[in-house]
């Protein structure tokens, strides 16, 4: 009756181990999604200055020209 008890409460303890760790993993999941969307912003917005800093070139361009 000894052995069976320790194998219940050691398998116990293992779903606890997995259940914290997968915890961890959502929350880290979580703050890289918010990581990711942050910078997809910020590069949408570099685009956008890269995209008129080229117009205003390309204009200073054909007036030379």
């Amino acid at each position: 009756m000894f052995w069976p008890m320790i194998a219940i409460a050691l398998g116990f303890l293992g779903l606890v181990v997995l259940a914290f760790f997968a915890v961890r993993v959502f929350v880290e999941v979580r703050r890289l999604g918010a990581q990711v969307t942050e910078t997809s912003r910020q590069i949408s917005a570099a685009s956008n200055d890269l995209e008129r800093a080229a117009e205003g070139m390309a204009r200073a361009g054909r007036e030379a020209l």
